[in-house]
């Protein structure tokens, strides 16, 4: 029941990503530092957004509400930068394809396992453990997650944001304690 559950809630969050028609693209940056990104309405390519460091405070994170609504942060998969909606809402991990791949993340071709169950129908994917997933001063390893088989925003939920002490949302800003 509770992965059926954590389900629904990755895929709401998916859809929500993808009616909001804005996925912000990772970009090159100094490791250690935490990035956001920031697209502006009409720009939607990569190399039309604007990065800029969120504040890190005693080990904490700040992001930014971005034009959207939502927040992203750069999260380290891997090694890899991977650009994610942070999902209070969703209790687990949700990877798109494409950054899985980038984060050397192996799934089969198909990926026809049913992970659950959208408004479209079923919902297909594949269960994955991540090696190491990092974000500030939170660090992982061997974080469960899903790859999705379609969508192309990736989701950070509960299972890793509990990883921090707090996380407050105070008009535009994120903080992460």
């Amino acid at each position: 029941m509770l992965r059926a559950y954590l389900v629904i809630l990755v895929v709401i969050g998916v859809a929500a990503s993808l009616i909001s028609g804005r996925t912000p693209a990772p970009t090159g940056h100094a490791e250690g530092d935490v990035h956001i990104v920031s697209a502006s309405a009409e720009a939607r390519e990569p190399e039309a957004a604007q990065v800029q460091s969120a504040a890190m405070l005693d080990g904490s994170v700040q992001l930014q509400r971005q034009p959207n609504g939502h927040f992203y942060a750069d999260v380290e998969i891997n090694g890899t930068p991977i650009t994610m909606l942070v999902d209070t809402g969703a209790t687990g991990i949700a990877l798109s394809r494409e950054d899985a791949r980038k984060a050397g993340i192996a799934t089969s071709i198909g990926m026809n396992d049913v992970v659950g169950q959208g408004a479209d129908g079923s919902v297909h994917g594949e269960y994955v453990s991540v090696d190491r997933m990092r974000l500030g001063s939170a660090s992982v390893e061997n974080m469960s997650a899903m790859v999705l088989n379609s969508g192309a925003q990736s989701l950070l939920g509960q299972q890793f944001l509990q990883k921090f002490a707090s996380v407050e949302i105070h008009g535009d800003t994120m903080t992460l304690r």
